[in-house]
Order: C-alpha cells, then structure tokens, then sequence
C-alpha cells in the first residue's frame, strides 16, 4: 500500500483547498483529459460550469444552469423540485462533492434529468417525510454509481457481471485483467465516490450497475463515448426500471478496478479480504 493510501479506520473528512493532487489517482483521468483539470490553480466556478453546460436542457423542458447555493438561501422548495422546477442545481462553493456533480451533470445530462424526473414521479406519490424504496436506490446510484459496461457478445466479457456479483474478485479483475479497457470498461457515476477518491483509503466501495454495450463503443473519441454512454445509461434505467429498488446494485470495491488505481498492478493487493470480501453465504 502505497503513502497516498488513507487508512481505511480514517474518518474522511475533505479538504478545504484546491489542489490538483488528486489527479494522481489513474481513476480521475477521464475528468483531467476532458476537462483539462490539471490546468486549473483555483476552483472552477459556476460560471465556467454554466459555460460548459450551455445547451443542456432537462426532460423537464428547463435550461440547466448551475446556481452558488448561497444565491438560493431563501428557497423553500426541495433540492430536487428546484432542479425540475428552475433548471437551476444548487451548487456550494468551493466544495468536493458539489464539484464532482457538477461534472456528472455536464457528463451524463439525459441521465441525471432522469433521476431528476424520476424523483419528482417519486415526490409526487409518497411526499417529502419518507423516502421511498425507488428513491433510495435512484440516490444510492447518484452518489456511489460505478458503470461497468460489457460486450455481450463476448462470451468471457459477459461472465464478468457474474463474477463480480459473486464477489470472485480475483477471477474477474486478475484472472481476465486484459478484458478491461477493451471488452470489459468502467465509469464512474457517483459523486460522492469522487469527492472520497481525492483522499483513497482501502474501504471505498460504489454500487455497480451492469450495462451491455458492443466492443466498437471503444473506438469512439472519449467525448463521444460519453454521449453515447449517457444515452444507453438513460434508456436502460427508464426501459428496465433497474432503479425502482436497489436489488440491480451490486458492491464494488473500485479501487479494484483495473487502470483506476495504482497499487492494483499487484495480484496481492486482491487478497485483502477486509476489503474485497467474499459473498456471505445464505444461512
């Protein structure tokens, strides 16, 4: 384990200044090469978002604009409904996690105004003192979502869901290690995973959602991916319902992943069972 490994009994808490160091986790690479994050010596700003974010409309017909949240101190609506409502996501100010979703929104538009809809579906029906089941697992994805894509018409590819949903963390990030990157890809979803990656600890574990797409969405332009994983991503969340409970979600220990973090190059690193647990049997 390498000196920019937290320890995991660690309680996180973020830090409160800018700085590109976390850029040295392999698993932020797609932000730095996209949005060139290594060039910025202070934190983007709402309007640099609101440049990027120029054209996004929402499913609920509103521009996207990100709002300071202290611009929005008198709202008495809902973070949620001011987002249907308004296009306007509030946004905090020098701050990790709000940053990190500011960038899901630019990434996968059509998808977070889905979860935005679906919230609302979910809001109308069952009102604001309890959550329902659906939108505990619409926000469960939201902050911790991890993507693994597969090409399901490979056959050792299309073991992979399998094997990571059994816990055979070794067969599947070792054993068949060549498939990722290739047959085999991984994105992130969740916030909340980012901001708690720019401080890595062994513990840090996302929920998986298993998405099947062909081997020749690799050869898109990393842009471009994008837009065509926003779009398979909304369309299976709204075809398949996959998030009217959680039960599509599997763990996923996502330092694990293959190209995401350093210290995985390493076979040994899988043994740790503290962190990459077996599947606990049925009693």
């Amino acid at each position: 384990m390498t000196d920019k490994t937290h320890s995991a009994n660690k309680r996180f808490v973020a830090d409160t200044h800018w700085s590109v160091a976390f850029l040295d986790v392999p698993l932020f690479a797609h932000l730095d090469a996209l949005f060139s994050l290594s060039s910025h010596s202070e934190w983007p700003s709402v309007e640099w978002f609101n440049q990027l974010s120029d054209g996004i409309v929402l499913a609920s017909g509103q521009k996207l604009k990100f709002v300071a949240n202290d611009d929005l101190a008198n709202e008495t609506r809902y973070y949620e409904q001011i987002i249907y409502e308004t296009g306007q996501v509030p946004t905090r100010l020098e701050n990790w996690h709000d940053l990190f979703g500011a960038f899901i929104w630019l990434l996968f538009p059509k998808t977070k105004s889905l979860l935005n809809q679906l919230h609302i579906n979910e809001i109308n029906e069952f009102g604001l003192v309890e959550r329902s089941t659906a939108r505990n697992a619409i926000t469960l994805f939201d902050e911790c979502g991890v993507i693994v894509t597969y090409d399901p018409t490979d056959l050792l590819a299309s073991q992979i869901p399998v094997l990571l949903q059994t816990h055979q963390w070794s067969d599947a990030f070792v054993t068949h290690r060549a498939l990722w990157g290739n047959q085999i890809n991984a994105f992130m979803f969740g916030h909340a995973n980012y901001e708690m990656a720019t401080k890595p600890y062994l513990g840090l574990t996302g929920k998986v959602l298993f998405l099947p797409l062909i081997s020749e969405f690799n050869l898109l332009s990393l842009k471009k991916l994008y837009q065509e994983l926003d779009d398979a991503l909304c369309n299976h969340i709204s075809d398949n319902q996959v998030l009217i409970n959680n039960k599509q979600l599997s763990p996923m220990p996502f330092l694990g992943i293959p190209n995401w973090y350093d210290d995985n190059q390493d076979p040994q690193f899988y043994h740790n069972t503290d962190y990459f647990r077996p599947k606990r049997r049925n009693t």
